[in-house]
């Protein structure tokens, strides 16, 4: 996992909202997917620290979270 700005090419990222994330409620996570990196940030703090992680990492991440539902 990596985390720092990420002032290069961050515009050019499409950014996906997560569709457990409202605008009622604090927690809205934001995901882009690049090449060979998934980025990860508070969709609230648009310019605030981003994660980049490894698909492998992301996919381990994203299977541990939907067995903890």
């Amino acid at each position: 996992m990596n985390i720092k700005p990420f002032a290069d090419g961050a515009a050019e990222l499409k950014w996906v909202k997560s569709s457990y994330s409202t605008g009622e409620g604090p927690e809205c996570v934001e995901v882009a997917a690049a090449s060979g990196i998934v980025h990860v940030r508070d969709s609230k703090d648009r310019q605030g620290p981003r994660l980049a992680f490894a698909p492998a990492e992301w996919s381990a991440f994203v299977t541990y979270a939907a067995d903890q539902v």
